[in-house]
């Protein structure tokens, strides 16, 4: 059954809760899920057996896991786009001519 969950896939659970598989660990029988809004979770693989989680798409915005604070370190918009404040440019030393 292990071999049916992937890392990087996300899922959906009877509760219509979305979260991302994070890692596996065959020998503990245990899997690590991370939800949309960031929060992680291990579950033992009976517990995985009985949520019978359904695969789904990934969001189109994943910026949601890492939550405000950590979004704004990355420099990310409202939007999830990487927009930082300062662009370390070679055309921002360039002074204009007179």
């Amino acid at each position: 059954m292990f071999d049916e969950i992937e890392i990087g896939q996300w899922y959906q659970n009877d509760m219509g809760q979305s979260f991302e598989v994070v890692a596996l660990d065959p020998n503990d029988e245990t899997i690590e899920i991370q939800y949309f809004d960031g929060a992680v979770e291990e579950l033992e693989f009976d517990i995985w057996r009985q949520m019978a989680p359904q695969a789904i798409e990934p969001p189109e915005d994943v910026s949601g896991a890492l939550g405000d604070e950590e979004s704004e370190n990355l420099g990310l918009n409202d939007d999830g786009v990487a927009q930082p404040e300062e662009w370390n440019s070679v055309v921002n030393t360039i002074e204009p001519e007179e």
